[in-house]
């Protein structure tokens, strides 16, 4: 049971976090190369027609929105694939879905196929992969969990000589670069349609890992525990893997490979709100966004061209990995 004590702190940090998150979206608007001053960004907005509001509705809400998204659904499923692995440096691509993702892009690429065609070859190679992942390992006697991560690290090398080959074979006038720059993480081409599709199993995604939040602690204190508790650690941690996968996967299909988010915001959301997943999830879909929203900011004013997004939360990410992995006495759930 939760104390009163507990309950009020977890409150007044969503409450804060959501602050914080309406702020930085708003804010998000006035930021580009097309200059637009903070206090013209709500009548812009919802006034009439004007160079103003076309630039907000176009082009800044859909790329805002997306990185919000991304980023909330990148974080989630990292923090649910850390419970259930028990290891603080488990991301989202820990089975492959991002290395798959950036198979199934390159070859619709390849193929000239629109960016719509693009998007959904990512999110079918991505689930895709997870599910071969699963399915090679469903029948291992011995421990699931080792034989999943040693499953997915070798579909990920398999994965990535893929991407390798075929941007070897690409045309480097035209196909070679496209490949690339999507392998770099983008959100410079989204659209609203884009977005529409994909924030569906994002949510379905979501709803699952909330609705298993108890499983999932009891998933935290090892598979015996988890029995004891009436629990099959096998069957739960299959729905949880479908639930991040879902969300990772439409993630990765959308804005490309942006690392580190899943990496890092669960351990951050994780020292302020606590190890519950009935808390943790929430707190790290808004840590998830804000983060992402963020360094997308930065990506697109720092410099007069662009930065790929996945080089920005790399500089960010990395020293944080480094400093993780050389933590000494860390929580793995």
């Amino acid at each position: 049971m939760e104390t009163k004590g507990k309950k009020f702190r977890f409150g007044r940090v969503m409450l804060l976090l959501t602050a914080v998150s309406l702020l930085l979206i708003v804010g998000s608007f006035g930021v580009g190369y097309y200059h637009i001053a903070p206090w013209e960004i709500l009548p812009a907005l919802f006034g009439g027609d004007s160079p103003q509001l076309t630039v907000l509705k176009n082009l800044r809400m859909p790329r805002i929105l997306a990185a919000f998204a991304i980023g909330g659904a990148l974080a989630v499923g990292g923090s649910a694939y850390q419970g259930m692995f028990k290891n603080p440096l488990v991301s989202p691509d820990i089975l492959g879905v991002s290395a798959g993702a950036g198979l199934g892009a390159a070859l619709a690429i390849t193929a000239g196929s629109p960016a719509w065609g693009v998007q959904l070859s990512a999110f079918v190679f991505g689930i895709g992969t997870v599910v071969i992942c699963y399915l090679v390992v469903h029948r291992v006697p011995w421990n699931q969990t080792v034989s999943l991560i040693l499953a997915g690290t070798m579909l990920q090398t398999l994965a990535n000589a893929g991407v390798t080959m075929l941007k070897y074979l690409a045309d480097p006038d035209d196909t070679l670069p496209a490949i690339t720059f999507w392998l770099m993480g983008s959100l410079a081409k989204v659209e609203m349609e884009t977005l529409g599709a994909a924030v569906p199993p994002m949510v379905v995604g979501f709803v699952i890992l909330m609705g298993m939040r108890y499983r999932l602690n009891a998933l935290t204190l090892g598979d015996d525990e988890a029995r004891s508790l009436g629990i099959d650690p096998r069957r739960t941690r299959a729905v949880a893997i479908a639930g991040a996968t879902l969300l990772s996967a439409s993630a990765v299909c959308i804005g490309g490979l942006i690392g580190f988010v899943g990496l890092m915001i669960p351990h951050v959301a994780r020292w302020l709100v606590g190890p519950q997943y009935g808390r943790l999830l929430p707190a790290s879909c808004l840590m998830g966004g804000c983060f992402l929203l963020l360094m997308d900011d930065m990506a697109r004013s720092t410099l007069t061209m662009e930065i790929p997004l996945g080089v920005m939360t790399a500089a960010v990410g990395a020293p944080f990995f480094l400093w993780l992995i050389t933590r000494q006495g860390g929580d793995a759930r």
